[in-house]
C-alpha cells in the first residue's frame, strides 16, 4: 500500500493506493491564503503540518489495516513558494506562494540578466522563488538575514516527515537556481540573489527515496518505521 500526500494551495489530500493503482481511501483538510497587502498570497508552514496530521489522523482511523500495511509516501504540491527557515528548522515567516506577485520588479531585474535564461531554461517569473529572496533581501533585511535554508512547500511536508532537507529536480526547476543543464544548484544564479548552495535542500530523482518517515510519527500512527518517501514532484 502506498500514501500519496499532495500539498495544494486551496488544501492537503492524502490518497491510498494498491500495488495496482487502485485507490483504497482517501482524506483531505482544507488551507485559507493570507492576503495582507494587494498582490500577496500567503500561508504558515505550521498550518501545513496540522493540515498533514489531520489527513493522517483520518486514514489512520479510517482505513487502519492498510495503514499498516504501508510501504512507501510519495509527495507533490504547489511549486515555486518561497519557505525561509531558520537553523532550527523554523519558518521565519509565512511562506511566500506561488501566486504571489509582490517581487514583480526583481523578476524582471533578474530576468534581464542574460545568465538566468540561459542556466535556469526559464522566463523570471514573479511566482518563481528566486525573486522572492531578493525581495526579501530589500524589504525584510531581518528575516533575510536569518535565512539558513529555502524549502518548497512539500519539502518543508518532507522535512517534518523525514528530518530530512531534500527536494526533487522538478521542484527546483521552479525556482530560477537550478542549472537545468548540469541538474545542479546554479552558484551564479544563487549568488545573484544573494544566496549560496548551503541554504539549498539536496536534489534526488523524483522516483528515488527522499528520506524515510522517522520513528516518532510511525509510533505515533502505528504504522510500519523507516518508510521510504519518494522525492516527489512538484
Amino acid at each position: 500500500m502506498y500514501l500519496g500526500l499532495d500539498l495544494g494551495t486551496s488544501g492537503l489530500k492524502g490518497v491510498l493506493i494498491d500495488e495496482v493503482g487502485v485507490i483504497a481511501g482517501s482524506a483531505s483538510a482544507p488551507l485559507k491564503v493570507m492576503r495582507p497587502n494587494d498582490g500577496w498570497s500567503e500561508q504558515d508552514p505550521n498550518d501545513w503540518i496540522a493540515a498533514a496530521e489531520k489527513v493522517l489522523d483520518s486514514l489512520c482511523a479510517k482505513y487502519q489495516s492498510e495503514m499498516q500495511a504501508l510501504c512507501g509516501i510519495g509527495l507533490s504540491g504547489q511549486m515555486h513558494g518561497a519557505t525561509a527557515m531558520d537553523a532550527d528548522g523554523k519558518a521565519i515567516r509565512p511562506c511566500i506562494l506561488w501566486n504571489d506577485t509582490r517581487s514583480f520588479a526583481e523578476a524582471a531585474e533578474l530576468d534581464a540578466i542574460a545568465k538566468f535564461r540561459a542556466i535556469s531554461g526559464n522566463i523570471v517569473f514573479a511566482g518563481f522563488t528566486a525573486p522572492k529572496l531578493l525581495w526579501m533581501q530589500r524589504h525584510e533585511p531581518a528575516n533575510f538575514d536569518r535565512v539558513h535554508r529555502i524549502l518548497l512547500p512539500k519539502d518543508v511536508l518532507r522535512l517534518w516527515l523525514t528530518g530530512e532537507a531534500i527536494s526533487d529536480f522538478s521542484d527546483a526547476s521552479g525556482t530560477s537556481w537550478l542549472d537545468v543543464k548540469k541538474r545542479d544548484w546554479s552558484d551564479d544564479l544563487l549568488a545573484a540573489t544573494g544566496m549560496n548552495r548551503g541554504q539549498m535542500p539536496a536534489l534526488v530523482e523524483g522516483n528515488a527515496i527522499g528520506g524515510q518517515l522517522r520513528d516518532k510519527l510511525a509510533a505515533r500512527w502505528n504504522i510500519p518505521r523507516q518508510i521510504p518517501v519518494a522525492g516527489g514532484g512538484g
